[in-house]
């Protein structure tokens, strides 16, 4: 196994016939459509082929676990990637869901070994959102993207 120093972005590529998944929440969907849309552009341009990318709806963020559960289970998927975004309200219901939702994806890559990316924005405010899906702060979606191209190559590396 040969060992690698960090590689660039712009030198990623992805293992041959690797096959990911992004499960997308339905709640806060015009932010979430630009998440979605970040990633994609980032693995078209890392070499991924539009058909080796599956695009999952989920109503919201609490749901994107499970729904990464069933994906994992299926064999089909090197990584899946997890995009959402809950915006902190008045009541702690904010907590629970984006506290809850990272926990489960994180529960579901640890039980399977499929690594599940987190991509939930969880924000103060509209602002925020838009500011991590393509404004000031670049785009969530692009940057799980470029990690789960990276994911997928080091555990094609690890297991040969």
């Amino acid at each position: 196994m040969s060992t690698q120093s960090a590689t660039s972005s712009a030198d990623l590529r992805s293992p041959p016939g690797a096959r990911y998944a992004i499960i997308a929440s339905r709640w806060n969907d015009e932010i979430v459509d630009v998440l979605v849309d970040g990633a994609r552009m980032a693995f078209a341009g890392h070499g991924v082929a539009d058909e080796a990318i599956d695009v999952l709806r989920v109503p919201g963020a609490w749901e994107l676990p499970v729904a990464a559960k069933h994906a994992a289970a299926s064999g089909r998927y090197a990584v899946i990637v997890a995009l959402g975004c809950v915006v902190r309200g008045e009541t702690r219901h904010f907590e629970h869901v984006a506290d809850e939702c990272a926990r489960g994806l994180m529960r579901v890559a640890l039980d399977s070994g499929v690594p599940v990316l987190n991509g939930v924005l969880a924000v103060e405010d509209e602002a925020d959102a838009w500011a991590r899906a393509g404004g000031a702060h670049g785009n969530k979606g692009a940057d799980v993207a470029l990690s789960a191209i990276e994911m997928a190559a080091v555990l094609r590396e690890l297991s040969a």
